[in-house]
């Protein structure tokens, strides 16, 4: 049975969740606010191992291997309920009693995370987001506004790898330039070639991996950026309120990708100092990594699930900036309208233009 950890509020007993608008731990009962190291350390004071009952299962079909490696269930304190959750669940809320919980043994023996961003943005201003993100959009169906069903919102610490490191480069090209001029007798044409040499060191800090792979990696990479400095040591009892995953990618795993996007962002910084040259032509390159680091964060992220015509739509948002991201579907007619309408006004644009220069 896996031992959970459920905060209470000193005054009523009641549960108290983290409050993403006084970034302090708040009661759902009496209102009663304390900081987030104030509630851990009254949390660790009451901590006492209270004895299980034993029992045998019935008889029945078991679990099989698998699922026994990826389930596991607690007892909720408040009502007693039996829970099976993901092995990857950190904290969630017990669905017969809403109370909220973090899951110990799925802590113990993890990596513990260095860094947290608290949630800026609450569950209500995740739902007015997601109105506004329906707004403006001339190709989404008319009716998708009024007829799609908000299915789930949920808030979630999403696992992240941090990667940090310092980049040596030395790049060298070869470009030139045109110049055209003239004299009373001829028209000249003068081109200069030069060996261009470009050295220098790059830093970087704090880019991101999804650290788990039941998160869409396209739609997280959506939503940075995230504001790093606001992040803070981590405390489990920012997890009260939300649900969070512990990584199930490595930030071996993640390596490849990350070392793919700084060497991109370097070459591409190195490049962006020739423009003033041309045909621009790389002929040796050195980029050496080193200093490298990796931090394992825990980020704020709404997901928002909805139905619409026997579809479903997956949104996600910052939750600590409010950006938003996520598929709409199209209406084809109106597409097509609209295609029209910009193909007849490029024609007549192009008419007149051809008239007036004739």
């Amino acid at each position: 049975m896996a031992e959970i950890i459920e905060y209470k509020c000193p005054n009523c007993d009641g549960i108290i969740t983290f409050d993403s608008q006084s970034q302090k731990m708040k009661c759902q009962y009496c209102g009663t606010e304390l900081s987030v190291e104030a509630i851990q350390s009254y949390n660790q004071a009451l901590t006492k191992h209270e004895s299980q009952l034993s029992w045998q299962p019935p008889k029945g079909r078991e679990w099989d291997t698998h699922e026994q490696a990826n389930l596991t269930h607690y007892l909720c304190h408040s009502c007693g309920g039996e829970i099976i959750t993901d092995k990857d669940t950190i904290a969630t809320s017990c669905p017969y009693c809403d109370n909220q919980i973090v899951i110990d043994d799925h802590i113990q023996g993890l990596l513990k995370p260095d860094l947290v961003i608290p949630f800026q943005i609450d569950k209500n201003m995740a739902k007015e987001a997601l109105k506004k993100h329906f707004e403006n959009k001339k190709l989404l169906p008319p009716l998708f506004k009024s007829e799609n069903h908000l299915e789930e919102i949920k808030g979630i610490y999403a696992p992240y790898w941090l990667f940090d490191c310092k980049v040596e480069a030395n790049i060298s090209y070869r470009a030139h330039r045109i110049r055209n001029y003239s004299d009373s007798r001829y028209n000249y044409t003068q081109t200069d070639h030069f060996m261009l040499q470009r050295e220098g060191s790059v830093r970087f800090q704090c880019i991101p991996a999804d650290g788990s792979s039941k998160l869409d990696d396209t739609l997280m990479d959506s939503l940075e950026p995230f504001d790093y400095q606001k992040a803070t040591d981590f405390q489990s009892a920012y997890l009260a309120g939300y649900l969070a995953d512990k990584y199930d990618v490595s930030a071996e795993e993640c390596t490849d990708k990350i070392n793919q996007r700084i060497y991109t962002s370097v070459k591409q910084l190195f490049d962006n100092t020739t423009t003033s040259y041309l045909g621009t032509r790389e002929i040796n390159k050195d980029i050496q990594f080193n200093e490298n680091q990796v931090h394992y964060a825990l980020l704020p992220v709404w997901i928002l699930n909805t139905s619409w015509n026997g579809e479903k739509y997956i949104f996600a948002m910052n939750g600590q900036t409010g950006k938003f991201v996520g598929n709409l579907p199209v209406d084809r007619g109106l597409y097509w309208k609209y295609f029209g309408i910009y193909f007849l006004i490029g024609m007549l644009i192009t008419t007149l233009l051809a008239v007036l220069f004739i």
